[in-house]
């Protein structure tokens, strides 16, 4: 069949690769550069971590929004001004973790999707002829003492009962392996399946430029729309003309709310705006990627530098970044590692801005259009958008196909949010 893949991120390049495989025509829609500073998988951690299963939305979390709206400093941040536009998500993402049983479905959903990421990726990687990309060292969760630790013991249950297998590290172990690192963390969790990407734009940039040499068609424009007779897709409408297909795809990040809806689906899916910064390699470097407990961010060595990523801001995709939230992960970096000083960071440090696609039960929309069978979703990924981008594409491969999906994906379905 001819299929068109709206979206050439993680997930729309992962999806363009397995339809390729399984012989059809595709045409890739993307009106910008693939993997380019405006795409969410440029500015990703480059994390590839199982343990990413534990949601933003958790019980009792209603009770912090008032402190989220009077704190720009804190790691959910929401501009006020913007309240009202993001009132209805906010209500369904509270009521998605207001309860353990909640949570729990949503970590055990989420870790059939991320369970084998690093070993996709790798494959991937090595199909796309870019292995270097890939690194399996294992992942850090560092924490300043063992008591900080067990004061995550919800979301360390929930992994292991989902089939992350991780290692203790003690303090010498720790420091053995980040020499970097502060003094201050003395205890770690190693996830030693755990792998991640050293340039995600670069990365998802390879999977076009491969699946082009494999016969797919770019097509340098915006989707903006459906040509339907009835229930069967002749095209799908963009600003440069009519790209005419049997099938389509919606893997347009933060862009694919309106396309869905012109698709007979009404998604919830907001922006968790996020940042990261880079300090070049040559100002300073970190042998293993790793998460500080007091900060929650990514911290990953790159090939251009040590990347830190994280933070969640909540306002329009519209909205001026604020550039503060990036001088708070620098801070952090300084009371991560030493060696990076206030001088360090004073110059050549990249800051970057972008936005998650994120539904507000934090699970991502894969699944038919409600419009047409023809239509099928593949977004809002939220956080885990990168690690998720092979599964996701084998599973929308596999729907097309009619073949049995390796899980029941129903609960993934733009049908969840109709009620």
């Amino acid at each position: 069949m001819q299929i068109a893949v709206i979206g050439a991120g993680i997930v729309g390049a992962s999806t363009a690769l397995d339809l390729l495989k399984d012989g059809h025509q595709v045409t890739i829609i993307e009106p910008e550069c693939p993997g380019g500073r405006q795409a969410a998988s440029y500015g990703n951690s480059g994390w590839l971590s199982p343990a990413s299963i534990i949601p933003m939305s958790m019980p009792g979390l209603w009770k912090k929004v008032p402190g989220y709206l009077a704190d720009p400093s804190g790691p959910l941040a929401i501009r006020w001004r913007y309240l009202a536009h993001l009132a209805p998500w906010l209500v369904h993402f509270m009521r998605a973790g207001s309860t353990a049983a909640k949570v729990e479905r949503t970590a055990s959903i989420l870790s059939t999707l991320l369970r084998d990421a690093p070993s996709r990726h790798a494959a991937v990687a090595e199909k796309i002829g870019r292995p270097d990309l890939i690194c399996r060292k294992g992942l850090i969760y560092a924490y300043p003492d063992r008591a900080a630790f067990e004061a995550e013991a919800f979301a360390w249950r929930l992994r292991r009962e989902n089939g992350v297998v991780y290692r203790e590290l003690s303090a010498t172990e720790l420091h053995a392996r980040e020499p970097h690192l502060s003094s201050r963390y003395s205890f770690a969790a190693l996830v030693e399946d755990g792998g991640h990407c050293v340039d995600p734009g670069g990365y998802v940039m390879a999977m076009i430029e491969y699946a082009i040499r494999q016969g797919a068609t770019r097509v340098h424009a915006r989707a903006i729309g459906f040509d339907l007779a009835g229930e069967r897709l002749l095209g799908v409408l963009t600003d440069a003309g009519t790209v005419a297909c049997d099938k389509a795809v919606i893997a347009a990040g933060i862009h694919s709310k309106s396309l869905a809806a012109k698709a007979g689906d009404r998604i919830p899916l907001q922006s968790e705006r996020g940042y990261h910064v880079v300090i070049p390699t040559d100002q300073f470097q970190a042998d293993m990627p790793l998460m500080p407990s007091d900060g929650k961010m990514g911290n990953n060595p790159t090939l251009a530098g040590l990347r830190i990523a994280g933070q969640v801001e909540l306002a329009s995709v519209s909205a001026a970044p604020n550039w503060a939230r990036a001088d708070i992960l620098l801070k952090h970096a300084r009371t991560t590692y030493p060696a990076v000083t206030d001088s360090a960071v004073d110059s050549g440090i990249d800051r970057w801005m972008g936005h998650r696609p994120s539904t507000a039960d934090g699970l991502p929309v894969i699944g038919f259009a409600s419009a047409s069978r023809d239509i099928l979703h593949a977004f809002g990924h939220g956080h885990v958008g990168l690690a998720t981008g092979p599964v996701s594409g084998q599973l929308v491969a596999d729907l097309i196909a009619g073949r049995d999906c390796a899980f029941d994906i129903s609960v993934l379905s733009a049908g969840r949010f109709r009620a």
